[in-house]
């Protein structure tokens, strides 16, 4: 029986692997730096106190959870061309892997509703964008997120693991413990299907009716620059929301076959360390409020 497993990583010549530890260790300390400015913004600067920013800051912790989860590992993978990890440090990474990516669906679906309110709805949105309201919805993410990982992750480390243990991957991810298991999975399958498919689908739904209700208001407004201030409210979200489904979509839904292991770790990469990375500078670069925040912060600390 299998205690413990070989992460690969990505094989090749030392100089080539040291190349990507530190382009990766880059990627890594600018992702947690990035969102911690965020988190730090959003707390601290009282025009920020809103629901949205609000939200994006718990998308930064979110961010920082999944990036720290995957990339200290994986750089000690790329020094070492492959490592060692038991059984239940795999099963505790694909836990908080797991736990992580069903979060950031809902909330994702949360802040599209939010942008939904926004627009549609501007004179209630102060009733229903309520602190109860949006700390509750963040609460929900959370136990739904943890719910689901949980089962899942019982129900896998249950299985047996025999033969060959050796994950050409990254970290330890679904679909290559299932190739490594030899007892029966279809339990496993249907957990996945019963739980996963509503996790998905659900906040896709709501994304995509609250979008369509945004654009069909956009349009009957009558001035350009009120058009144009409205797709802005609402333009970084959906950037990010199309890059994370995207990622998530062409690993998990789009047909493996013909598929290399180094174009399945390639397109894992963009969700584990991309996206976190791209999701502040996305929120900066895109949104003025976090701009100004930003330099009225730096000119607070020079002053």
């Amino acid at each position: 029986m299998v205690t413990e497993f070989l992460l690969l990583g990505f094989q090749g010549r030392q100089h080539l692997r040291n190349i990507l530890f530190l382009l990766f260790l880059v990627i890594y300390v600018a992702t947690i730096c990035g969102n911690l400015l965020i988190i730090t913004l959003v707390s601290t600067s009282k025009t920020l106190h809103t629901p949205m920013y609000f939200f994006i800051s718990q998308l930064a912790i979110g961010d920082i959870v999944l990036s720290s989860n995957i990339a200290p590992n994986m750089l000690h993978i790329l020094l070492s061309n492959g490592g060692n990890i038991s059984l239940i440090s795999c099963m505790t990474q694909f836990y908080f892997f797991d736990c992580n990516g069903v979060f950031e669906c809902l909330l994702l679906a949360v802040m599209s509703y939010d942008r939904y309110v926004a627009i549609c709805n501007p004179l209630r949105y102060t009733s229903i964008m309520t602190k109860r309201f949006c700390v509750k919805s963040i609460l929900i993410c959370c136990l739904l997120g943890n719910f689901v990982s949980f089962i899942v992750t019982i129900t896998l480390s249950r299985l047996n693991f025999c033969g060959s243990n050796i994950i050409d991957h990254l970290f330890c991810d679904f679909v290559p413990l299932l190739e490594l298991a030899c007892s029966d999975t279809f339990i496993l399958h249907m957990e996945m299907y019963v739980m996963g498919i509503p996790i998905v689908i659900i906040p896709i739904t709501i994304i995509v009716v609250s979008y369509t209700y945004i654009v069909l208001t956009v349009l009957r407004i009558s001035s350009s620059t009120g058009r144009q201030k409205a797709f802005c409210t609402c333009s970084s979200h959906l950037i990010v929301v199309s890059i994370y489904y995207w990622t998530m979509f062409s690993v998990y839904i789009l047909p493996s076959r013909g598929q290399t292991s180094d174009i399945y770790k390639i397109l894992s990469l963009l969700y584990t360390v991309f996206t976190p990375l791209i999701n502040p500078i996305i929120y900066s670069l895109r949104n003025e409020d976090i701009k100004k925040a930003v330099q009225r912060t730096f000119h607070k600390h020079i002053m």
